[in-house]
């Protein structure tokens, strides 16, 4: 029994007492499949590689299951925290708290063992940053979604660029809303689109719908999901999770965090330290295959980074350097490679995007023997400025200028691989290969032009990608050339349209866009002025056709 007014001494719970989990040495150079085996035998949670190299249980299973059962296990390193036995149980959770999978405790310089059950999250609530980034029909939306799912027995959260961009700054402009439910997610979706007079898509397969809403936003509704990769660069089997699971299958932690929708307190689930991340502006990945799993992450990496001003971290660029040192991916498909590569060209940072994938080596993902030197690079980085000019003198497929540029310098062999791999074919690849081979010739031709008409024509016959390619790939003075032959075409345009020439006497048919053409090269060669001028000119050239 306990004796009043007694001092009983204070007990304080050190790391050695919170320990829940095995480590077992393993020599760096064991492959995958065998450190799989080794973990199970001795219930590990986590192998000792050496030199203060920390591997996964699951991470080595991983590997196995992905087919890379002989890759070394050194590979597959991660970094963890590592505390003294004695340490205060505080600084053991702190880091889990954080987000880390493990915390390794050392007696002395040896592993005692691992801590991995982290502590409940603390309650944060989001939602006076929500208030500041969204605007009222928005965070109305997400609290009807929130009822909607709880009338039905589920559980909403809203997730990705809306809570990072939140937690980043507030000031996200973000109209589509990204939602994931516990539960089915079609059930909820179809309730919004009713509420709300919307539009419903649904995609079974990746257990998804998307509800159109008349004023132009979009909800993307979610079942909560985890996912299974059964070979590199494949699309992923999904099934039915927890939100905790599903957070755990996201490209970078600052994607990896949950907004909870059904109570109206917009509280922050942050399991894996994305909200550090964000502070730190760091992109960082899940697990050490993350990029080999789905490559296009890498494309995405380097979108953040430039629209975001964040960066990889040291262990995030070495697993993206391992996916790299791994590629081709048979299984990944053109169609994604390039609906990434849209996305960053989109972008306003593009040209920063594009040159830090090459810098780092990523195209090898479209052939695995591309190599972006610094011509590339640089032409890379001034393509934005290119597709600027191009769209605004005409139409200009951007994807196709993208491929001359990563083609340009390749090897044939490469050349071809690497347009292939952008999903070229028919007349857009057609179209890249002659701009490739046409350049010279149209650099020549502009240059020796007398006239503007002569320049001019030379433009029209090559084609927008060409000329595009030119604008790029030239030296400042054709790009110079190009650009005040377009200022001039520009203000060269004829006064008199299709209707006024035929009113002249010019027959249907192709000769009324030949009339036109001869008007606007005369006035580029200041030949006429006015519009009596160009009525004159037409007239005098119907004779000349007519002789």
């Amino acid at each position: 029994m306990a004796r009043r007014a007694h001092a009983y001494p204070q007990v304080m719970p050190i790391a050695a007492d919170l320990v829940d989990g095995v480590v077992v040495a393993a020599p760096p150079t064991l492959a995958a499949t065998d450190a799989t085996r080794l973990a199970r035998r001795r219930h590990a949670d986590v192998l000792a590689a050496g030199e203060g190299r920390w591997v996964l249980r699951e991470d080595a299973a991983r590997a196995d299951s992905l087919g890379l059962g002989s890759l070394p296990i050194r590979r597959l390193a991660r970094p963890l925290p590592t505390v003294p036995a004695r340490e205060s149980e505080i600084a053991v959770r702190r880091h889990l708290a954080a987000g880390v999978a493990a915390v390794v405790v050392l007696r002395g310089r040896v592993p005692l063992g691992v801590v991995r059950r982290a502590p409940p999250p603390a309650d944060i609530s989001l939602q006076a940053r929500l208030e500041r980034s969204l605007d009222a029909e928005s965070r109305a939306l997400l609290g009807l979604v929130g009822r909607l799912a709880a009338d039905h027995g589920a559980r909403a959260f809203a997730v990705g660029g809306l809570v990072r961009d939140a937690w980043l700054d507030g000031s996200t402009a973000q109209h589509d809303l990204d939602v994931v439910v516990e539960g089915e997610a079609w059930r909820i979706a179809r309730a919004l689109a009713e509420a709300r007079g919307g539009t419903l898509v649904e995609h079974e397969r990746f257990l998804t719908a998307s509800v159109a809403l008349p004023d132009g936003r979009r909800v993307d509704v979610v079942t909560a999901r985890s996912e299974r990769y059964e070979e590199p660069g494949a699309l992923p089997r999904v099934m039915p999770a927890a939100i905790a699971q599903d957070l755990r299958r996201r490209d970078f932690t600052v994607n990896a965090m949950a907004v909870e929708l059904g109570s109206g307190a917009f509280g922050l689930l942050d399991p894996l330290g994305g909200a550090a991340d964000v502070a730190r502006r760091r992109l960082r990945v899940l697990h050490p295959l993350s990029f080999v799993e789905d490559p296009t992450r890498i494309f995405r990496a380097a979108r953040y980074a430039a629209r975001l001003g964040f960066a990889l971290d040291t262990w995030s660029a070495r697993c993206r350097a391992l996916a790299l040192e791994l590629a081709p991916y048979p299984a990944l498909s053109a169609a994604r490679v390039t609906a990434e590569l849209e996305r960053i060209l989109a972008d306003q940072a593009a040209g920063a995007s594009l040159a830090a994938l090459a810098r780092a080596g990523a195209f090898r993902l479209l052939c695995a023997r591309h190599r972006a030197g610094h011509a590339t690079r640089a032409r890379l980085l001034a393509l934005p400025a290119t597709l600027t000019w191009a769209r605004a003198h005409g139409a200009v497929a951007p994807l196709e200028i993208l491929g001359a540029a990563l083609a340009a310098g390749q090897t044939p062999e490469v050349e071809a691989a690497t347009l292939r791999a952008l999903g070229l074919s028919g007349a857009p690849l057609a179209r890249v290969r002659e701009a490739l081979a046409a350049v010279p010739a149209l650099s020549e031709r502009l240059a020796a032009a007398r006239r503007p008409s002569e320049a001019a024509r030379a433009v029209r016959e090559a084609g927008p990608t060409t000329t595009a390619w030119l604008h790029l790939a030239g030296d400042a003075d054709a790009r110079a050339r190009l650009e005040r032959l377009a200022d001039h075409e520009a203000d060269a345009r004829p006064l008199l349209g299709g209707d006024a020439v035929l009113g002249l006497g010019v027959p249907r048919g192709p000769e009324v866009a030949a009339a036109l053409s001869a008007l606007r090269d005369a006035r580029l060669d200041g030949e006429i002025r006015d519009r009596q001028d160009e009525m004159d000119y037409v007239r005098s050239w119907l004779q000349t056709k007519e002789g």
